[in-house]
């Protein structure tokens, strides 16, 4: 679903990203974890073309996608979220996933017209599946912010991609929350089969949720495979899980 080949990026001086590469099979639930400044965020910025990078490749399907625009990349199905929630705080929630489901059909003209109903099926439908539809006429920006990063999964998933890219998606939740929260994506993507790449710093949920992991140290991949060999490896450990 994802390749990535001797991907690199620096800003100034400080390189961010040394020769990343790595690979997401479809279906596949993954994590890359990694101390804070390790270059996660600047992987999925480079990955959904936020940032151009200065060497190495980006595959997405088979496709080449190395420094294409976000909108192109997102059209082809692959969506992400931030650390930030990206919503719209003086829109319903209704209305979030409603403008995200009209832009995906090419119909976002549409939404300044007098038909408000436009698309509610399909946007009931989601919300449902996020567990908001019961607050769906309520202001967006009067939730909580775990149900606005809810939402913003919600938004994300109205694009219909196949591909998910969550970068810390619990990060500011309790931890029942954090459990609560990763439960749901976990189940999401299983129940419409997408392939789900996402950091995470709460190691709880890295190990019951991912099936690969990858962790990434001063911009390079120091180790991957299946939670259990990552947990048994001696250079995690010592870089990450702070263990001698």
């Amino acid at each position: 679903m994802l390749e990535i080949s001797g991907v690199a990026k620096a800003f100034g001086g400080f390189q961010a990203l040394v020769g990343v590469s790595l690979r997401v099979e479809p279906g596949e639930i993954a994590a890359i974890i990694g101390p804070n400044g390790a270059g996660k965020s600047t992987l999925f910025n480079v990955i959904t073309g936020h940032l151009v990078p200065d060497a190495g490749r980006i595959n997405f399907k088979g496709r080449d996608i190395t420094g294409r625009p976000p909108h192109a990349i997102c059209r082809l199905g692959l969506a992400r979220s931030f650390q930030r929630t990206n919503i719209f705080p003086r829109l319903s929630v209704f209305e979030n996933v409603q403008v995200a489901t009209l832009s995906h059909e090419g119909r976002a003209q549409e939404m300044w017209s007098r038909a408000r109903d436009l698309g509610r099926e399909r946007t009931m439908a989601i919300l449902e599946d996020v567990g908001l539809a019961g607050r769906a006429a309520e202001a967006s920006g009067s939730l909580s912010y775990g149900d606005q990063k809810q939402l913003e999964l919600g938004i994300a998933l109205a694009l219909e991609p196949e591909m998910l890219l969550l970068d810390e998606p619990t990060a500011g939740m309790s931890p029942q929350e954090t459990r609560s929260s990763m439960a749901l994506v976990a189940r999401i993507a299983r129940d419409r089969r997408l392939t789900l790449l996402f950091t995470e710093h709460d190691m709880g949920v890295v190990f019951s949720v991912a099936q690969r992991i990858r962790v990434l140290h001063q911009g390079r991949i120091i180790a991957e495979g299946a939670p259990d060999e990552v947990r048994r490896n001696d250079e995690v450990k010592r870089v990450y899980l702070g263990k001698h």
